[in-house]
């Protein structure tokens, strides 16, 4: 049953079963949403919040009961998958207000008719729905969502798939609507990114729906929230926070929540007691004592999580763990960090803030090693042992080994129930835990990374966004386990309650420069909008005697640079395949030749041949070498002149 159109202006939903399959969501669930209400949507995965809002948008049907909207009400919402790659990243957002696009495409029609009298009512129409400031307003989104001018006249398709998520974002915010649905907005976005759809979202007159795991931006954004749980739909009032303590006080009625809590809480207090008298970690003890009271008040909501894990402990360590002098880091052909000191000390404790493309992930890579030092002296401690965590590494897992072949792979021989038990603290149980990662969603394959993390006992943790893609349990597993670390740790998140609860220090990356950041988090987002206005200043002319810059000149300057990095990235791509090929072919040539049976009297047609193939296969590579070597410096110097 599709969900049923009606006259009353608010959304109810009545004795409301839905099935997936053989799983049963919701069973006879009610609900009732008035005009303007901005809900949070909360439940584990798979408890249906998703489906919920396929059934909203009418691409599910309820198995039983009625879900009513009102008939005169305009949808929006963010969708997952991502089309025409070849449009302009500012027509890709426009295309969001098809009501738009449709007057668009009738005033084309009559001014090809000559049509007068259609054109004046249609210019009214436009005028009216705002068509003359709209591409304005869909450039405004690109920028608050971190896009440059540069990149709104980019092609949808030379975007990442993180940005392309943006770009859909940016599209839903374009439709004009009566209802908005978001699912998981935060999940690709930085902090000032989060920040700024903070203040949109609050003052977006309709009705949200919003599915999201940031405790902070569904304080800021939501009134209400709605807990899938039990199959039922379940309405608190107020944000995630006060919906978090009144499921405690009830969970906390129970006695197996009681004792969990206590265990919890006689954890910290031991940290504390060791810790609390030595001066070299009393910083860190006055932390554990500040989280501790707020766990008094957050235990007991996730006390059924499935997940419960320790990072364990370091066997040795180094003083300093890390000392970086005079520190360029960047690109080879681009420099964006200048003159950086920093040295880490065990049990530092660092949140990194900064905006949009300063140089945090550049940062954390260099200190991990993925990234050369351009020019400086970097110098690692004798026992330095890095836990490095960073989206692309959920790429580097081998998609046909299962989280216990992971595991095993650099457990040195431990018992597999021991591997099994500590996957288990993961939610990897089960059958799960032997199944091949290729399926797993993206929760699953940062919960496997983290658990990797977590067994090779390391002493610094260097942490890039490492709550993506995890839900509300495993996102307060993981504070409450950073809590308990007793290791250096370097975090950059846009999850401002895990910064909050998991470092005694902030540092900030702006403007070329990392420094101390003496202000709290709250004060931070002060600085970001100043920050931001400052930006727009410098951007400005400076006077009216400064020379016009030709915007249409530019773009098409842009465009040409564009149509030739297309043919150059693939000529790289296509050397590369050929090298491989190249190198292939020359292993197995060198594989026969190492045979000594080849080397008798009888097979010296054979080895004159294979010698001759080794040859001209090793000329072949060489050439190949340098081709590629050519074409990766243009395509290189051709990306450095569009960023410019």
């Amino acid at each position: 049953m599709l969900p049923l159109i009606y006259s009353a202006p608010m959304i109810r939903i009545d004795n409301l079963t839905l099935q997936r399959g053989p799983l049963r969501l919701l069973e006879q669930a009610s609900l009732t949403i008035h005009p303007g209400q901005k809900i949070g949507l909360l439940g584990t995965n798979g408890a249906g919040k998703s489906s919920l809002f396929a059934l909203l948008l009418g691409n599910l049907s309820a198995d039983a009961g009625d879900c009513r909207l009102p008939a005169d009400w305009r949808i929006a919402h963010m969708r997952q998958e991502i089309e025409a790659l070849e449009r302009r990243a500012v027509d890709y957002v426009l295309d969001g207000d098809q009501r738009l696009r449709q007057l668009q495409a009738r005033l084309a029609e009559a001014e090809a008719r000559h049509d007068a009298h259609a054109l004046g009512s249609l210019y009214a129409e436009l005028e009216a729905h705002g068509g003359f400031s709209a591409d304005s307003r869909a450039r405004s989104l690109l920028a608050g969502l971190g896009f440059s001018s540069e990149q709104c006249e980019m092609q949808v398709g030379e975007f990442s798939g993180g940005w392309q998520m943006r770009l859909n974002l940016a599209q839903a915010l374009m439709c004009p609507s009566d209802l908005l649905l978001l699912d998981e907005p935060t999940n690709h976005l930085d902090l000032d990114a989060i920040l700024w759809l903070e203040d949109w979202l609050k003052g977006y007159p309709g009705t949200l729906l919003l599915i999201s795991h940031d405790r902070d931006f569904l304080d800021a954004v939501v009134s209400h929230i709605v807990h899938v749980e039990g199959r039922q739909l379940n309405l608190y009032r107020g944000g995630y926070s006060q919906f978090e303590r009144t499921r405690a006080e009830r969970l906390s009625q129970q006695q197996a929540a009681f004792e969990q809590q206590q265990a919890q809480r006689a954890h910290m207090q031991s940290y504390i007691a060791r810790f609390r008298a030595k001066a070299s970690k009393a910083r860190q003890a006055q932390s554990r004592l500040k989280a501790l009271e707020r766990m008094q008040d957050l235990a007991p909501a996730h006390i059924d999580s499935p997940f419960e894990f320790e990072f364990r402990e370091a066997l040795q360590q180094s003083s300093p763990l890390l000392d970086l002098r005079d520190g360029e880091l960047g690109y080879p052909q681009r420099t964006i960090l200048h003159n950086v000191k920093l040295q880490l000390a065990p049990g530092a404790r660092i949140g990194v803030l900064g905006p949009n493309g300063a140089g945090k992930s550049t940062l954390i890579k260099t200190l991990a090693g993925s990234l050369p030092l351009l020019a400086g002296e970097l110098t690692r401690g004798e026992h330095l042992s890095i836990g490095y965590f960073a989206q692309h590494q959920l790429d580097s897992l081998d998609p046909e080994a299962s989280p216990l072949l992971h595991l095993a792979r650099i457990a040195g021989g431990e018992r597999e129930q021991n591997l099994r038990n500590f996957l288990g603290g993961f939610d990897f149980r089960g059958d799960r835990v032997e199944q091949p990662v290729r399926h797993f969603s993206g929760g699953e394959k940062a919960r496997l990374a983290l658990a990797l993390i977590a067994w090779q006992r390391p002493n610094l943790l260097l942490l890039d966004e490492p709550t993506n893609h995890l839900d509300m349990d495993m996102r307060h597993a993981l504070t409450v386990a950073l809590q308990a670390f007793e290791g250096a740790m370097l975090l950059v998140s846009h999850d401002r309650a895990l910064i909050r609860a998991t470092t005694d220090e902030l540092w900030l990356v702006a403007d070329g420069q990392l420094q101390g950041y003496e202000q709290d988090l709250d004060s931070y987002t002060q600085w970001l909008t100043q920050f931001r206005q400052q930006q727009q200043r410098n951007l400005q002319p400076q006077s009216n005697t400064a020379p016009r810059v030709d915007a249409r000149e530019q773009r098409r300057q842009a465009a040409e640079l564009r149509q030739k990095l297309a043919p150059l990235k693939k000529t790289v791509d296509g050397l590369e395949l050929q090298l491989a090929k190249a190198q292939q072919q020359l292993t197995g040539i060198e594989q026969q030749l190492a045979d000594s049976s080849l080397y008798q009297a009888e097979h010296k047609g054979r080895l004159k041949t294979l010698l001759a193939d080794q040859a001209d296969c090793r000329q072949l590579i060489e050439r190949l070498e340098a081709d590629w070597l050519e074409a990766l410096e243009a395509l290189e110097n051709l990306q450095a002149e569009l960023e410019a």
